[in-house]
């Protein structure tokens, strides 16, 4: 990257990312401090983050929007589980509603991030449509999502360049796709296979038939679309109350069937399968197709909205092989019980690239950080990084729902340090603590990425993957023995005020 000539555009807090974290939370930092310089940066040309990114048919939210939603914005939509092009309009009225769009700049991607302990300012390298800049902050908050934007993950399958048909990723799906009339095999088993298969068979110009090739089983449920009871508390309560009232209910329900599966897996897998065979054709290989190796959310549960992929699988134009590529052929793909599925078109629904604050390179004082060495610190902190939080939600509730008690935490941390004339803060974790991957599921993006994500430990370092129990560590005491404050206004003045006479305050 160029050096930039022109003088830094100096910020308060810059926020990277405007997808559904950046957006929800500018709107949290600009309602706690109307006073302070705040911008947006995005690297994409568009707001929405992946539900602006990915258009392969019917892509579409695994979580009910009443939980994904904000809580300062209520879901209208009659939908419960809905496509992108809704959530993207929810973003953009979002915006609209709360005057967020003057501080967004689109096609602005933060490349390199230095922290300056003497300046106590993050300065940032730029690349824009007008060229290289940079801007300083006292704040970075990161809503960057958790993988790569560029590039999805596709393993190398032998003999891929024999295929004689079109082999596509669904986070590269190209516009207006024609695979009419086609016969198109779906490799993975995950929520963007569950989506997809359905979606390429119910509307003009449909595939001639859908296989999904899945090497090892996942969970899938049916799950109502449209949220009958949302809809009845709204008409009873009123738009608000009665989006609240559902949130609280869906928060509880959901959690409460996480911890159900969790703590009981064998009569979970057993409920599971019950249903999925009450959702097939008579006879339908649910042990095979549908009985995965691990316990029910060891890896996301998908769901299937008002069960449109198990009837997909009941008609002639969609099926199942649960079986191993031994090699792409010119026709299709050879398979190692010997069988061979012809296909025209492969979607390699494989997965993702994880990656953290948007490959953003970090420095501290002139030495570049490993994030791996970082431990994260009440779900948003990162150890050895000052003034940096980051966003990061569920992955076995709604992805929002963490957003918005972490915006409020830090808020109400950088009014303390307004409050107390502290410039920067750090926190630093027990050397001697247990730590473990921050992803801690068995998925294949979560191993793939352990060796470079921040770690989590115990206590205020665990990730919590459960929104009460987070609202109890993110509303409680703010301080505590890890947060280490300072301040380059006055050394002597900061070297009297420790974090815990801060506390007595």
């Amino acid at each position: 990257m160029n050096s930039p000539t022109s003088q830094p555009e100096d910020f308060d807090i810059v926020v990277v990312g405007a997808g559904i974290s950046g957006i929800g939370a500018v709107r949290y930092i600009t309602e706690a401090f109307p006073g302070k310089r705040v911008v947006v940066l995005e690297g994409r040309d568009n707001i929405g983050g992946t539900w602006d990114l990915f258009k392969y048919p019917g892509i579409r939210s695994d979580s009910d929007l009443h939980t994904f939603g904000y809580e300062f914005k209520p879901w209208k939509d009659r939908a419960a589980i809905a496509e992108a092009p809704k959530i993207l309009s929810y973003l953009q009225e979002t915006i609209d509603e709360f005057d967020l769009g003057r501080l967004i700049r689109l096609g602005h991607s933060v490349r390199k991030a230095s922290w300056s302990s003497t300046d106590a300012r993050w300065t940032l390298d730029v690349s824009t449509p007008d060229g290289d800049k940079q801007f300083t902050a006292k704040w970075i908050f990161a809503g960057t999502g958790y993988y790569r934007y560029d590039e999805g993950y596709t393993p190398h399958f032998e003999g891929c360049e024999d295929f004689d048909g079109d082999i596509i990723h669904p986070q590269h799906w190209p516009e207006n796709y024609d695979y009419a009339g086609k016969k198109v095999v779906v490799i993975g088993s995950g929520a963007t296979a569950i989506t997809l298969i359905p979606s390429m068979l119910n509307h003009a110009g449909a595939a001639e038939h859908v296989t999904m090739l899945q090497r090892t089983p996942t969970y899938v449920v049916p799950w109502p679309k449209v949220d009958k009871l949302a809809l009845r508390l709204t008409r009873w309560f009123g738009e608000q109350r009665g989006y609240a009232m559902t949130r609280f209910n869906n928060i509880w329900i959901d959690r409460s069937v996480v911890k159900s599966l969790r703590t009981f897996p064998r009569l979970g897998r057993a409920v599971i399968r019950r249903i999925n065979k009450k959702s097939l054709p008579a006879g339908y290989d649910v042990d095979t197709h549908f009985n995965p190796p691990y316990n029910p959310w060891d890896q996301r549960v998908c769901l299937s909205p008002d069960g449109d992929f198990f009837d997909a699988l009941s008609s002639n134009h969609a099926s199942i092989v649960t079986d191993r590529i031994a090699r792409f052929t010119e026709t299709g793909i050879a398979l190692e019980s010997g069988k061979h599925l012809d296909a025209d078109v492969i979607v390699t629904a494989t997965g993702l690239n994880v990656r953290m604050l948007g490959g953003i390179d970090i420095e501290i004082d002139g030495v570049p950080t490993d994030l791996s060495q970082s431990v994260v610190y009440r779900g948003t902190l990162l150890s050895g990084i000052p003034n940096l939080a980051v966003a990061i939600g569920y992955t076995t509730s709604s992805w929002t729902l963490k957003i918005g008690i972490l915006c409020r935490y830090f808020t109400k941390l950088v009014q303390h340090m307004d409050a107390f004339g502290y410039d920067s803060v750090i926190v630093e974790p027990d050397p001697d603590m247990e730590t473990r991957p921050i992803l801690d599921l068995s998925s294949g993006y979560a191993k793939r990425a352990h060796a470079t994500m921040p770690k989590q430990g115990t206590g205020m370092w665990q990730m919590q993957m459960s929104y009460p129990a987070d609202a109890k560590l993110l509303r409680g005491p703010l301080l505590d023995d890890a947060l280490r404050f300072h301040s380059t206004k006055d050394d002597a003045a900061t070297g009297a005020a420790t974090t815990k006479a801060a506390a007595r305050v």
